[in-house]
């Protein structure tokens, strides 16, 4: 019946581990500590065939507990296993250097610990049990020469049966250094058979380097009558190869208790080892490319501002449109760019820099020496070029570029924390400008994203208080001059700073993903200011609401428009959709999909600033749309402007080619009302015909000519 201790100072885990130990073997019995110190004090008198033991406890932890049980005098061979943290392998390496057999990770998988501990158990029965016959066959041998000889002949044959199940290398030597003992396997690692070994000296079998270091153990041994604490030794086996034993060596004793031989157990532990030497290299790399990661990155920061004299660069860096890759060819593809990223970055810096993965598409580079922006600008240049080139992936070739951040040492920060978010300060305004390209940092950035920083949290709290509110621009039918649709205008009503307009806050509301539920909040209030409209006198009006490409990223658009709709009992003809045309969608045929599923449902979609994108006329013909909005801009100096003048003619042609009703925006004087009617402008939109209002200054019932201004 094996006694089996388990040490540890939480409760619930005490228990938890007792029961599993309990259910190792039949018969087994646990003995729960929750105190080292009492536990240490009972082994005084009792010795455990296994100690299980935490790793952390408030009075010392489970490599001091490892090493006291091998300070003891019937410790020194008990297995002692040490439960720990998997991300954090310094304590388990600590607590082996003490003496422990071996480690568990927690949270513990039950049928590895059943296993390891049976193992573990297995073993030491074996040692007991080898230990207890070689002293049994020397007190017997003490009896009579023709008895110890007839002993010695039976017993070693019975011994060496026993000893050659074991899965350990075992031998024993005299205090001559020569072989009395030696197992199967043992002879098997040196290349021989035990007869051949035995009565011979310890070099034979494990060559001279080797024996002079065991058989300085086996002195103390000697010298002592007690074991010696377990330790690692790295061997070549019979094929060359290198293996790592976790050697244990214990005194053999004769009848009056004197040292007769010492007998060495080695234990293979070499896949035990490359699983540790693994667990090390993860937790100090990234997995995908193989480069540093994060906390070495804080080490060499760390390590590099403690010391003043010294300068360096250090730069962020974010792959454009990775995001891209991912959703439209896969997770596999976009590891294979995040591989081929790093090797081009590390090829591109060769030894002078170490490069970090921080997570996802982000990469850091720590540049030592670099003392002036110009240094750092090359090398940034040159970390763009490298990726110029477009990478072959599996089936698709795909182009990248990436935004770099730059921070210098000690001129933007004396602290590592400091300069890595400044380094990502400088990656988002180089992002913000255009993408591909690289920024230095500079104090108004750190302004800047303190402010945002507040706009954000002012942000959550306007929609959670209800602080937003709409406006409402009236949209006029130029030949019947009555009022068809107002546009919704989000405004801010801050606390302090009173009414904004979108512009100071819908980037950080992109930035920080409150896009959606504040678009989510206007496409709601505008549906309900419809539905009331549409049932007073003078009739329904069509309500306009600007969509942000990001809730289409999302997804659940129709279903969104649809909840709204029939939330507020508004007929869909009378919603409007407005997507801006300098606006870019990362997946355009998911987004037609959901915009032909809109058009079905009856919603009607227009196209808002129209003209001043990269692509107008591809845009308008692969977007199902019933409207166009002209841009502003094209109306301030129109009809006086000749180039305004035939662009918004030929955008007015265009549009009814197409089947399309024209709305011009900021129409502000009569002269832009008369040239645009003459075009065959269908709307017409701006301060002229009605500043943005709340919805109560708005009545979309009033007689037809005062309701948008227009001439009689």
């Amino acid at each position: 019946m094996s006694l089996i201790v388990i040490l540890d100072d939480r409760g619930t885990n005490r228990r938890i581990l007792a029961r599993l130990a309990a259910s190792v073997e039949a018969g087994a019995e646990v003995m729960p500590f929750s105190n080292p110190v009492e536990m240490l004090e009972w082994m005084d008198e009792n010795r455990p065939d296994l100690v299980i033991t935490d790793y952390r406890m408030p009075q010392m932890d489970g490599a001091e507990v490892a090493a006291r049980i091998r300070a003891k005098p019937n410790g020194a061979d008990v297995p002692v296993v040490v439960v720990t943290a998997y991300d954090d392998p310094e304590p388990r390496l600590r607590a082996l250097d003490s003496g422990a057999t071996d480690f568990l990770i927690t949270p513990v998988d039950h049928f590895e610990f059943r296993s390891r501990i049976r193992n573990l158990l297995a073993l030491r029965r074996h040692q007991v049990r080898l230990r207890d016959e070689a002293q049994d066959l020397a007190r017997e041998l003490e009896s009579s020469e023709r008895s110890r000889l007839a002993l010695i002949r039976e017993s070693r044959k019975s011994l060496g049966q026993v000893i050659d199940t074991v899965p350990a290398l075992i031998s024993a030597t005299d205090r001559t250094g020569r072989l009395v003992l030696v197992n199967a396997r043992q002879a098997t690692q040196a290349n021989a058979t035990a007869p051949e070994l035995v009565g011979h000296c310890l070099a034979r079998m494990v060559g001279e380097a080797r024996a002079a270091q065991s058989l300085a153990a086996d002195a103390r041994v000697f010298a002592t009558g007690r074991p010696v604490p377990s330790f690692e030794e790295d061997v070549l086996d019979a094929t060359g190869s290198r293996r790592t034993l976790l050697t244990t060596k214990s005194p053999l004793l004769d009848a009056e208790d004197h040292v007769t031989a010492v007998l060495t157990t080695s234990v293979d532990i070499t896949e035990r080892k490359r699983a540790e030497e693994r667990l090390l290299f993860l937790s100090r790399h990234d997995p995908l490319t193989g480069l540093a990661n994060r906390s070495v990155l804080a080490e060499r920061l760390e390590e590099s501002c403690a010391r003043p004299e010294h300068h360096f660069a250090l730069l962020f860096l974010d792959l454009d449109r990775f995001k891209g890759v991912n959703d439209v060819l896969g997770h596999q593809a976009g590891d294979r760019l995040l591989t081929e990223v790093a090797m081009r970055l590390s090829e591109a810096v060769g030894d002078e820099a170490m490069i970090c993965r921080l997570g996802g598409d982000e990469f850091a580079l720590l540049r030592p020496g670099m003392r002036t922006p110009r240094e750092a600008e090359g090398l940034a240049r040159r970390l763009l070029a490298a990726l110029e080139e477009p990478f072959a992936l599996p089936g698709r070739t795909v182009s990248t570029s990436a935004s770099i951040g730059i921070t210098l040492f000690p001129d933007d920060g004396d602290r590592a924390d400091g300069l890595l978010r400044n380094a990502d300060l400088a990656m988002y305004r180089a992002k913000a400008e255009g993408r591909s390209g690289f920024r230095f940092f500079e104090p108004p950035m750190d302004r800047a994203a303190r402010e945002a920083l507040q706009v954000e949290g002012d942000l959550r709290l306007a929609l959670a208080r209800g602080e937003f509110e709409l406006h409402w621009q009236p949209q006029c039918h130029l030949r019947t001059g009555r009022m068809t649709g107002a546009e919704a205008l989000l405004r801010w009503q801050h606390p302090e700073r009173g009414l904004l307009n979108p512009g100071s806050f819908l980037a950080t509301a992109e930035e920080t993903g409150l896009m959606a539920p504040i678009t989510r909040w206007v496409l709601d209030a505008a549906c309900r200011q419809g539905a009331e409209w549409s049932r007073r006198a003078g009739g329904p009006i069509r309500v306009g609401v600007n969509l942000s490409p990001s809730l289409f990223r999302g997804g659940g658009v129709l279903e969104l428009v649809e909840q709204s709709l029939a939330g507020a009992g508004l007929a869909p003809d009378l919603l409007e959709i407005e997507l801006t045309e300098r606006d870019r969608f990362e997946d355009e045929a998911a987004v037609l999909k959901t915009l032909g599923e809109l058009r079905t449902l009856g919603v009607r979609l227009a196209i808002d600033d129209f003209g001043i994108g990269y692509s107008s006329l591809l845009y308008a013909r692969r977007l199902p749309v019933h409207r166009l909005k002209i841009d502003q801009s094209f109306i301030a100096l129109f009809p006086g402007d000749r180039s305004d003048a035939a662009i918004v003619g030929s955008v007015i042609s265009l549009g009814h080619e197409l089947g399309m009703e024209v709305v011009a925006e900021g129409v502000e004087n009569p002269a832009q009302l008369e040239a645009l009617r003459t075009l065959g402008c269908d709307e017409v939109q701006g301060f002229f015909i009605g500043r943005p209002v709340p919805a109560d200054r708005l009545d979309p019932g009033a007689a037809e000519a005062r309701a948008c201004r227009l001439p009689a």
